[in-house]
């Protein structure tokens, strides 16, 4: 049992595929307990890994509500209010008197702690909340139809957990309803469980940037982690070539303007950092909900803006080191790759601000993970931009 449990405590630092994988061997009945004992949202995921006919088995061996909500949660996409629903411990319909509720709660709040009382319907409408504090102050006779908070706010299951997390935000209410298109009662979702699900998710974009699938946990085993991050090394290499192309198109002009090689990564690493901070920031106002009042116009705006300040201003500090260098090599015109170096790093911090911001905002419109490996498609961008920029302007003005 000792052991049983140890493995239980395993199950919740590990990714569902893996949990799956380590459960899969044990009873139906093993496994349902082992589910039950983990976060709503993780059982789903679980559970979900499971073949179809297997995952009912399992779910009708875990007591009450919970199986059967732990399948309709399998139902929805990931990501959504549903996966976090939990049975709703206290629902009572409305012509129940407050004397027989207390008495039958009872037992009830010895195993659960009951926040709201919901009230529904006998097809399962919800109609009204109780609060339990309400409940113990009311007069014995009284019925919760009196006493009932009426038409309360809910959420629906297919619903984003971020647009959830939007709406609850203002109310700091403990326990949410969840109902579904006609307003039956499905169960309820805990407002921290949104928080933290929504935290999980901005936790997991520093990892999706490059290439990290979320579900990767540290105790996820080595061969599955090499197998979800090694095909986005393979991209990055392909991208590093289309780089390493832009760069060998104009060898000609770096074997006779050599000082040339000595700036193409500080322009790179200057482009990809401020590019870099665009994406954060637009990430975070996607996060946020906040892109959806200024528009992609205006974001893109303000981050053209932003890198042409930037680039004006670390331009003018690496032209005048491009002169300075210039100066000392013979048969070098040391104005005209000053002015290319100000040309190509402000041109370049532009487009580098501009497509930080775009990148996450065209997967997020196209439905896509808006950080998912966008670190690595926005240095293909600012590597050849920043570099082909700067290797076309010299080979322009000079050759």
């Amino acid at each position: 049992m000792k052991q049983q449990d140890t493995e239980i405590q395993t199950l919740a630092r590990l990714d569902p595929v893996t949990a799956a994988r380590r459960l899969a061997d044990h009873a139906d009945a093993d496994i349902a307990h082992a589910l039950g004992s983990l976060h709503v949202g993780q059982a789903v995921e679980v559970l979900e890994e499971f073949p179809p006919e297997r995952r009912a088995a399992i779910a009708a061996l875990v007591p009450g509500q919970q199986g059967r909500i732990w399948l309709q949660g399998h139902q929805f996409p990931e990501g959504t209010v549903a996966r976090l629903i939990e049975p709703a411990p206290a629902v009572y319909g409305p012509d129940e008197r407050v004397a027989e509720v207390l008495a039958s709660l009872r037992e009830t709040v010895k195993r659960r702690m009951v926040i709201y009382v919901f009230v529904t319907e006998s097809d399962g409408r919800l109609v009204g909340v109780v609060a339990f504090r309400e409940l113990v102050f009311a007069r014995p006779d009284q019925t919760l139809s009196e006493i009932m908070l009426r038409d309360p706010f809910h959420l629906r299951p297919e619903r984003p957990v971020l647009k959830a997390m939007q709406e609850v935000v203002t109310r700091h209410f403990p326990i949410y309803p969840v109902c579904d298109g006609e307003g039956r009662l499905m169960g309820m979702v805990r407002g921290q469980e949104l928080f933290e699900k929504q935290a999980f998710e901005i936790s997991a974009q520093a990892g999706s940037m490059v290439g990290v699938e979320k579900e990767e946990r540290i105790a996820t085993p080595w061969h599955l982690s090499f197998r979800s991050r090694h095909p986005w090394m393979q991209i990055n290499l392909l991208t590093v070539f289309v780089a390493g192309a832009v760069v060998g198109y104009f060898e000609q002009t770096i074997e006779q303007i050599v000082v040339l090689a000595m700036f193409l990564p500080v322009l790179a690493g200057q482009c990809n950092n401020l590019g870099a901070q665009a994406l954060a920031v637009t990430l975070r106002g996607i996060t946020l909900g906040e892109h959806r009042k200024l528009g992609m116009a205006a974001i893109l705006g303000k981050e053209a803006w932003l890198g042409l300040l930037n680039g004006v201003v670390t331009g003018v500090i690496a032209a005048v080191v491009m002169y300075w260098l210039a100066l000392r090599h013979e048969g070098l015109d040391p104005m005209l790759l000053a002015f290319a170096t100000l040309a190509s790093m402000t041109g370049s911090c532009v487009l580098s601000g501009m497509i930080g911001a775009l990148v996450p905002l065209i997967m997020h419109r196209l439905g896509s993970d808006p950080a998912s490996a966008s670190a690595i498609v926005l240095s293909t961008f600012t590597d050849v931009i920043s570099m082909g920029s700067l290797l076309l302007l010299a080979t322009v003005l000079l050759l």
